[in-house]
């Protein structure tokens, strides 16, 4: 099992669920004012301690009461080590019968207590900003770049004068059942404590210091720049005192490298593991990234059984589609006996988080959350091609409706040009959107505008952040006539450059992004995005921390981490691609970027521009600049990886992973509020009576069942096979679409839409698509004129059409009203009939003449025919022959006579009876809707996929059947950067044996490059074939997952190995140079760099799986090729500035 307790994350036995009784005394009875008498709980047992204000933290009360008995370290120690023996799972079932029971765990409500709000309030110059209240007309830029001695004069006098803003500090905590828990008000802080600061800590900072001091875990929610810090380092100074070992995540490389740099020089016994880097391993605080504590926790590292906090930084990244499920996986595998520090910006459903670690690892979990800021922020909208900047939320957070409707009324009629665009008046470059200009007038752009009259009213530096990487670039050449550095300062940027530069070798230093961006760091002007060399990233988050860039263009990745504020941040638009769609920035996002602005103590007030070029709905706006913060919801998802490794781990499962995770928490955490709007749905149902229901009830199922059958008879009658000799000219069919009546139209023409490429008549589609949608009828329809319809002559010709929607937004004409007749492209999946008559069309029908003819022509055979327009017989005229298609008319016809037979039929009062057995139909689907919801939250979530993979991994030779990994699961449980099942798949059928190491490489960069390139790629024979035999046996895998039932697409799966840096990776293996191969591709240097770097890390895990399975002359073939991909004295591989 496991007799070392790594694994004692698992759940204890009945007897263990309960901790030791305390020896301290119980909790005391004494109430403050300010507290609040009754403490919520989501269980029915109360926990019996108060809440009560922390601003008192002197109780005189002894250091064993400090939240529990087991307030020492040595006392910690002991009541871990009891922790970890008595949660040792005891003999059972055998591992196939665990896998197969997929039982869930017992569900155990945690207690939410000891909960009290706290507030602070700071006092800053009642005037300020950009545009002080009391002066309307200094919003424009004319009035603030009027006069330096003017705004300076103006700010001197508002000094004198002072604004109080007010924020609050909340405090709960989320503890398993039965814990003997002492509210935190009756802490005494250690004397003397593990860290002394040289400034008095903030209320959250002394609350969350005194949960550490406790031995208990917590969750700090706050802003960027807060001072969040503060409480990692004492959890950090406490360990070292104590003799624990400490382990400090982040979610990116760069922060780790940063935080690495920060804790040396704090503490010193510091060590960094970042997968490419090591650095004193064996320090007692290690720095490292979540994946490399996922991976030590799997592999049973020695170090994880001395560890005795862990600090989670940016624990908000936990909602990333892509990497938030390490850090699910990491929490839930880590023993019982950490305690944790969980830093984060503000989210609204901490204490739902808190409630999980509570739940998880039966150990309490405080949430302390404040909205504090250290410097209150001012947002301004900026209209493109506007003259002015509009104060919309002042400090206080007040949203001013005014200002933001002149700021909607002075939005340019215009779109403006690009702001990027350094002409100022030119036409719109290819994919960009625009984001402001100048009214279409000649002169300096809107950025150019802003960023010059920050300066003048001296609010640099300043953040702009733009959404592209080329834009970020374009933007800053913009700026490059301008000069925001002294003479001094521009020798100290080249100095610092120069030293950083040097590392480099001489044909490195030559690049041609290293030479282009001295000149813009020298006047103040810097670019921070993905594309650039990491180097240089790092020098210019240098010279900004040092105030030697004034402005800095940056993209939104700037804002996650790294702890590098500004007193202005500006948004070049508010809204963005997210690789799907264009959409507005979300109130999260917006939070995070905007948590740039202002720095702590050194501003009174951060200021926000927002640049718009689109005309912002009030609501949209205030949801964004005051809308509460994205909530933190479980992006959990399965992997291969992680279902092989915890197949592999003795004692756990795939479905113990599934059971735990937040995903299923949040999930059952929603059945309360479920079973409550079931309640509520079924009284609502219930006050519905219907007379007659049981002859009601008959009379509605049959004729639900005649409208399914039509709308089978339907499918089959518009089938490409049946209709197309039938849609001549002429033609008289009825459509319907959704709830649009048009009635009946006259066929012009039809064409087929082809699969893949956009056609003239439609977007590409499916080519899974229904037959029925894969073609386009040109129907000439009564539709209504004016308002909500198109009446271009280009409309009445027909557009594209999508998804059945007639094109064009048409609609129908109401009944009375004269309308006009307009060609109208429609699916055949619309055609609800076909009319056995034809009329007489005219050639052009662009006229109106023909066309009201035709409307002339429908008029009169409805006039002919008063019992309707007599249809094509489908089974007589259209000659469908198939016995399945006359049973179902047949079917159709006994239904009708039924319907015919009813009393009802006849009865006066059918329609008001119909309609009430509708509504309680109506709403007793509501009631089963919410009761399928509850029982999907009672149930473990995504069981299903984990069947299909566990199939996938069977058919394919990576488990058995009874779930023992085989040799090739072993090989995959190694790699964790790359597709896993494919990688193993091509070594074991040796495609690598004969490929070079420069071949290698080559081909295994398709497996860590995922950005698009224009640059059109074209493979010699030495890299086509084996692209080749990778392509075969991703499409084999493929259809493995599809017969396994997996949703996977093989044209996309096979696709989504990107070639386009498989020669470049091979001349690089060559030895060709950096700036040499940076010719063969438009991709950023920054984004190639990123790209060796991930295949060294892949390469590395290889070399791994190649020795896991004893195949020494392919670990000794990969080992060759990492030799030649780490190029020594390379810029790819250069150390980072701050190691």
């Amino acid at each position: 099992m496991d007799p070392d307790g790594l694994f004692d994350f698992l759940a204890p036995t009945e007897a263990t669920l309960s901790p030791a009784t305390s020896s301290g005394s119980s909790p005391s009875k004494k109430q403050k004012k300010r507290s609040k008498a009754g403490a919520s709980s989501s269980s029915s047992s109360k926990a019996e301690a108060t809440a009560s204000s922390s601003k008192d933290n002197k109780a005189s009360a002894s250091s064993s009461k400090n939240g529990h008995a087991a307030a020492s370290s040595n006392a910690d120690a002991n009541a871990d080590d009891a922790s970890v023996d008595s949660s040792s799972p005891a003999p059972g079932p055998s591992k196939r019968q665990k896998l197969d029971a997929a039982a869930k765990p017992a569900p155990v409500p945690t207690v939410v207590t000891d909960e009290f709000t706290d507030e602070a309030t700071q006092a800053i110059p009642l005037q300020g900003g950009l545009a002080p209240p009391e002066s309307p007309d200094d919003q424009s830029f004319a009035a603030v770049s009027s006069s330096t001695d003017a705004a300076s004069n103006a700010d001197k006098n508002a000094a004198e004068k002072k604004m109080h803003v007010t924020h609050s500090v909340r405090h709960q905590v989320a503890l398993p059942p039965d814990y003997p828990y002492i509210p935190l008000s009756q802490h005494v802080p250690n004397d003397p404590p593990a860290k002394e600061y040289k400034f008095t800590l903030d209320p959250f900072q002394r609350n969350s210091v005194s949960c550490i001091e406790r031995n208990e875990s917590v969750l700090v929610s706050a802003h960027t720049s807060a001072g969040k810090t503060v409480v990692a380092e004492y959890a950090i100074a406490q360990c070292l005192k104590r003799g624990q070992r400490v382990v400090y995540t982040s979610p990116i490389k760069a922060l780790s490298n940063q935080k690495f740099r920060e804790l040396t020089a704090e503490f010193g016994d510091v060590g960094l593991m970042t997968g490419d880097v090591t650095i004193n391993p064996s320090a007692s605080c290690l720095v490292m990234t979540t994946e490399i504590l996922r991976s030590m926790l799997y592999r049973g590292s020695e170090i994880m059984r001395e560890v005795a906090w862990v600090v989670f930084d940016e624990i908000h990244y936990m909602r990333d589609k892509e990497r938030g499920v390490v850090w699910e996986e990491t929490i839930i595998l880590l023993p019982r006996k950490v305690r944790y520090v969980f830093l984060s910006a503000t989210i609204p459903n901490a204490m739902q988080f808190a409630e999980w670690i509570a739940h998880t690892h039966a150990q309490p979990c405080h949430v302390v959350y404040t909205d504090f800021r250290p410097t209150p922020l001012q947002h301004y909208l900026f209209p493109q091609g506007g003259e002015g900047i509009h104060l919309v939320v002042d400090e206080r957070g007040t949203f001013r409706e005014d200002n933001f409707q002149k700021a909607m009324g002075a939005l340019a009629d215009s779109k403006g040009e690009d702001v990027a665009d350094p002409n100022a008046g030119g036409g719109k470059r290819c994919g960009q959107v625009k984001k402001g200009g100048n009214g279409g007038k000649k002169g300096p752009s809107d950025i150019y505008k802003i960023v010059k009259m920050i300066m003048v009213k001296n609010y640099n530096p300043v953040i702009v952040f733009a959404f592209s990487k080329r834009e970020c670039e374009a933007l800053a050449l913009q700026m490059s006539k301008l000069e925001f550095n002294t003479d001094d300062e521009k020798e100290m940027v080249s100095t610092v450059f120069t030293n950083a530069i040097n590392a480099l070798s001489e044909e490195d230093r030559g690049l041609p992004q290293i030479e282009h961006i001295l000149p813009l760091l020298r006047r103040g002007i810097g670019i921070h995005h993905g594309g650039l060399l990491p180097i240089l990233k790092e020098v210019i988050e240098i010279l900004f921390q040092e105030g030697l860039i004034k402005v800095l263009f940056a993209t939104e990745t700037f804002s996650i981490g790294l702890n590098m504020p500004a007193k202005t941040v500006v948004f070049t638009a508010v809204n963005k691609w997210d690789g799907k769609e264009f959409r507005n920035l979300t109130s999260g996002e917006f939070i995070q970027m905007s948590g740039r602005a202002g720095r702590r103590g050194l501003d009174d007030r951060g200021i926000v521009i927002m640049m718009f070029d689109e005309k912002l709905e009030p609501s949209a706006a205030k949801t964004m600049v005051k809308g509460e913060a994205d909530r933190l919801n479980s992006a959990f998802h399965l992997g291969y990886n992680m279902i092989l490794n915890l197949m592999r781990v003795e004692g756990i499962s795939p479905e113990y992973m599934l059971e735990r995770c937040f995903f299923q928490f949040q999930n059952a955490a929603s059945v309360p509020a479920l079973e409550a709007e079931q309640k509520a749905a079924e009284e609502q149902r219930d006050l519905i009576k219907v007379e007659r229901e049981e002859e009601v009830a008959e009379y509605y199922d049959v004729k639900h069942q005649l409208e399914t059958l039509r709308k089978d008879v339907q499918t089959v009658i518009t089938h490409p096979s049946y209709v197309l000799p039938f849609l001549q000219p002429g033609r008289l069919v009825k459509v319907c679409h959704e709830d649009l009546d048009f009635g009946w139209g006259a066929v012009v023409s039809y064409e087929k839409r082809l699969p893949n490429t956009p056609g003239k008549r439609g977007p590409a589609i499916d080519p899974n698509a229904p037959p029925q949608n894969q073609y386009v009828v040109d129907v000439l329809l009564h539709c209504a004129s004016g308002p909500g319809s198109s009446s271009s002559d280009k409309d009445k010709k027909g557009g594209k059409t999508d998804n059945g929607a007639p094109a064009g937004n048409f609609l129908p004409c109401p009944q009375g009203k004269k309308g006009e007749m307009v060609v109208v492209p429609v699916l055949l999946s619309t055609i609800q009939s076909l009319s056995g008559i034809r009329i007489f069309l005219a050639k052009d029908l662009r006229p109106t003449e023909p066309r009201e003819t035709v409307r002339k022509n429908l008029v009169e055979v409805k006039r002919r025919f008063p019992k309707g327009v007599p249809l094509l017989d489908p089974i007589k005229d259209m000659k469908i022959k198939d016995e399945s298609f006359a049973h179902l008319v047949e079917k159709i016809k006994i239904l009708d006579d039924k319907l015919s037979s009813s009393s009802l039929r006849r009865d006066k009062d059918l329609p008001r009876l119909y309609a009430a057995y509708a509504q309680k139909q109506e709403a007793e689907e509501i009631v089963a809707g919410i009761a399928k919801k509850i029982a999907a939250a009672h149930s473990v979530l995504q069981l299903d996929e984990l069947k299909c993979r566990k199939r996938v991994l069977r058919r394919l030779g990576f488990t058995t059947s009874d779930d023992v990994v085989e040799k090739k699961g072993r090989v995959a449980c190694e790699i964790s950067t790359g597709d896993e099942l494919l990688l193993t798949e091509m070594i074991f059928n040796g495609v690598f044996n004969d490929l070079t190491p420069p071949q290698c490489a080559a081909l295994l960069s398709c497996f860590v490059f995922g950005e698009k390139s224009t640059t059109q790629t074209r493979l010699n024979e030495q890299l086509a074939a084996p692209l080749r035999i990778m392509q075969e046996t991703a499409r084999r895998i493929a259809k493995v997952s599809i017969e396994s039932k997996l949703p996977l697409v093989e044209e996309e799966y096979v696709s989504s190995f990107k070639v386009e840096l498989m020669d470049l990776v091979m001349q690089w293996c060559n030895g060709a140079k950096f700036a040499e191969i940076c010719k063969l591709t438009d991709v950023f240097e920054g984004s190639i760099i990123r790209c060796m770097r991930r295949l060294q890390e892949l390469i590395r895990q290889l070399v791994q799986a190649a020795k896991a399975i004893g195949n020494e002359g392919l670990a000794e073939k990969f080992e060759k090729t990492l030799a030649m991909l780490e190029r020594e004295g390379s810029i790819i591989f250069s150390p980072s500035l701050y190691l």
